[in-house]
C-alpha cells in the first residue's frame, strides 16, 4: 500500500514529489519529529492525500464532472495544510531545513541549543573523520585542529574521551556533542555499539539495546578497543582516558569502568544510565565518577541513584552525583521530549569542570 500511495502521488500530483523526497513512509517520523511525535497523525496525512488523489481520479471520468469543484477545493486545501506543517515545524525547530531534510537515520538536533552549552570555544576549528576501531564498528573521531595530530610530545597531548551514544545509535546529536567537547581540548572517539544502525523507532531501539546487553562481553570488547585506539594516537595522552555516555550509553560507560582494570580510566561520566549498586562490584573502580540524573526519571529512580552513591562512598571512590529536580529521563537531549535547557547547561558546566579538575591538574 505504501508503494501504491507514492506512485499515485507521483503520477497525479507531481508537485508533491518534493515532499515525498523527505516524506516517504520510511522517513515520515523524522520529518514530523518537531511537528508531531504521533505516528497516527502521519497516517491521517496519508489518508487525506489519498482522498485527494481518489477524487481527482474520479473527476477524470465524464460521469463525475459535476464533482470537479470538490477536486479544486481539495487541491487548495493540501497546499494550505502543507504550508501549516512547514511553518509549525520551523517554529518548533528554529529552521525549515532541520525539519524538511531530517532523515530517519538522524535525530533532529537543535544545534543552537548545543552551542548554548559552551559558546566560549565556538571559534575553535576541528578535524574529524570516521575510523574503524573495532571489527565492523565505525566510530567518529574529532579533535581540535590547532593540535597536531602527529604530535608525540606527551606534554602537548590531549586527554582522550570514549563517548557512548544513547539508544538511538551514533547519530548527529552524539557527533555534535563530540564536536562540542573536542572544542574544549579533548580528542573524542564517539563509538558505535549498534553496528552502524541508527534509529528513531522505539521498538527497534529497544531491540538494539537489549541485544547489546545480552551480549555485554562483545560490547565491552568494543569499548576496550576504543580505549586501545585512542591510546595508540600520538596526540592522545594514554594516561588520561575518560568514558562518557548518555542513557543506554551511560550504563555502558559504567560497564566499561567495571571491566577496564587492564587499562584504568581517569574518570567515568554517567548521564542517567543503568546503574549497579553492589558494593563489591563497584570496588573495581579506582577513579572519580560523575553522575547526572533527574528526580522524575522513572527508568533510573532516585532511590537507585542514592544507593549507587552510597556504594561509591563505601568504597571511598571520589564521586559527584547530581540529581536535578523536576526533570525526567534524557533531559539533556535537545531532540527529546524531556529536554530541559537550563538543567542541561548546568550539567554540561559540571561535566567540563569535573574533567578539568581530574584531567588537567
Amino acid at each position: 500500500m505504501e508503494i501504491i500511495f507514492i506512485m499515485i502521488v507521483l503520477v497525479f500530483y507531481p508537485k508533491y514529489s518534493c515532499y515525498l523526497a523527505n516524506c516517504t513512509p520510511f522517513h515520515f517520523d523524522s520529518f514530523f519529529t518537531n511537528f508531531a511525535n504521533s505516528y497516527k497523525k502521519i497516517r491521517l496525512l496519508q489518508v487525506k492525500i489519498s482522498f485527494i488523489c481518489l477524487v481527482d481520479v474520479l473527476c477524470m471520468h465524464k460521469k463525475y464532472k459535476r464533482y470537479r469543484v470538490i477536486s479544486f477545493v481539495n487541491k487548495i486545501y493540501p497546499s494550505i495544510f502543507f504550508l501549516f506543517v512547514l511553518v509549525s515545524s520551523a517554529a518548533m525547530s528554529g529552521t525549515f531545513v532541520s525539519s524538511v531534510t531530517a532523515q530517519s537515520s538522524n535525530v533532529v538536533t537543535n544545534v543552537t541549543d548545543l552551542t548554548r552549552l559552551d559558546a566560549s570555544n565556538a571559534d575553535v576549528d576541528l578535524q574529524n573523520k570516521t575510523v574503524n576501531y573495532y571489527d565492523q564498528a565505525i566510530g567518529y573521531l574529532v579533535h581540535p585542529i590547532t593540535q597536531n595530530e602527529n604530535n608525540s610530545e606527551k606534554n602537548d597531548t590531549l586527554p582522550g574521551v570514549v563517548m557512548i551514544h544513547e539508544n538511538k545509535g551514533l547519530n548527529d546529536n552524539i557527533k555534535n556533542m563530540a564536536n562540542l567537547l573536542a572544542r574544549s581540548g579533548y580528542v573524542v572517539l564517539a563509538v558505535d555499539l549498534f553496528k552502524g544502525e541508527v534509529t528513531t523507532d522505539r521498538n527497534r531501539s529497544s531491540e538494539l539495546t537489549q541485544y547489546v546487553r545480552d551480549n555485554q562481553d562483545m560490547a565491552t570488547a568494543n569499548l576496550k578497543s576504543a580505549i586501545k585506539y585512542l591510546t595508540s594516537l600520538p596526540n592522545v595522552n594514554p594516561d588520561k582516558i575518560v568514558s562518557l555516555g548518555w542513557c543506554f550509553g551511560g550504563g555502558q560507560s559504567l560497564q566499561l569502568a567495571l571491566n577496564s582494570q587492564d587499562h584504568p580510566l581517569s574518570a567515568t561520566i554517567i548521564y542517567y544510565g543503568r546503574l549497579v549498586t553492589d558494593n563489591a562490584t563497584l570496588a573495581k573502580i579506582n577513579w572519580p565518577v560523575l553522575g547526572i540524573f533527574g528526580d522524575q526519571d522513572t527508568s533510573i529512580p532516585v532511590d537507585t541513584v542514592k544507593a549507587f552513591e552510597s556504594a561509591l562512598n563505601a568504597n571511598s571512590i571520589p564521586n559527584e552525583i547530581h540529581i536535578y529536580k523536576g526533570v525526567g529521563h534524557a533531559f539533556a537531549n535537545p531532540s527529546g521530549d524531556n529536554y530541559a535547557p537550563n538543567e542541561t547547561k548546568d550539567a554540561w558546566d559540571r561535566t567540563l569542570s569535573f574533567l578539568d579538575k581530574h584531567l588537567n591538574m
